[in-house]
């Protein structure tokens, strides 16, 4: 799956939250929306609130693919689970997303690249699939000839909380998955209507 490679500072100036977590603050110095006139904004129709609350979804797990975002969908609907609650697991269960909860990683970004690199260990062996759905027990590492990498001694000294699902065992380099996240455990940088979403993919993919 290909990686998002654009204008990161642009996406997160359009939401106004840091959304990827980057050290250099890219709403410091121009906190409006981009634009020539982006510090006004335009009422928007139904339609446009539905794909904002998509986007801000897929921005804040790295800009995942429309295409995989409305594959998760339909794989939540047909779950026997409720299916914002299936839908969002789908997100918040990718390895590499799982990988920058445990801080290894410093960003959703960088945590992308550990696992497409092969950094990445589950369960002791290489996964190098940034979409692998990590399952509870599952332990997931880095590798040992990568643990002296400055990217992620730097990770694991971060602030951010480690969600309550997770457990992280730092002088491991390692962390795990005890159970699956609840809606209301996912740790948004800034408000989804996960519902909306699922509602506005039910009409449209």
């Amino acid at each position: 799956m290909a990686r998002y490679t654009g204008p990161k500072n642009r996406i997160a100036r359009r939401f106004g939250v840091n959304i990827f977590g980057r050290t250099r603050n890219p709403l410091l110095h121009k906190p409006n929306p981009p634009g020539v006139h982006g510090a006004k904004r335009r009422k928007k129709s139904d339609y446009g609130l539905q794909l904002e609350e998509q986007q801000k979804l897929r921005a804040s797990f790295g800009w995942i693919s429309r295409k995989k975002t409305v594959r998760y969908y339909k794989e939540a609907a047909s779950s026997k689970e409720s299916t914002p609650l299936a839908f969002i697991r789908f997100f918040e269960c990718r390895l590499d997303i799982v990988v920058y909860r445990l801080k290894l990683a410093p960003t959703i970004f960088s945590a992308q690249q550990l696992v497409a690199h092969g950094h990445i260990l589950v369960n002791g062996k290489k996964v190098d699939i940034r979409s692998f759905q990590v399952k509870p027990g599952m332990v997931i590492s880095i590798k040992p000839k990568s643990q002296n990498m400055t990217i992620i001694k730097q990770a694991l000294e971060n602030v951010r909380d480690i969600p309550e699902y997770l457990m992280q065992e730092p002088e491991k380099f390692a962390g795990r998955m005890e159970v699956l996240p609840e809606l209301d455990q996912v740790p948004f940088v800034l408000p989804v209507n996960v519902p909306l979403i699922c509602e506005f993919l039910a009409h449209t993919s």
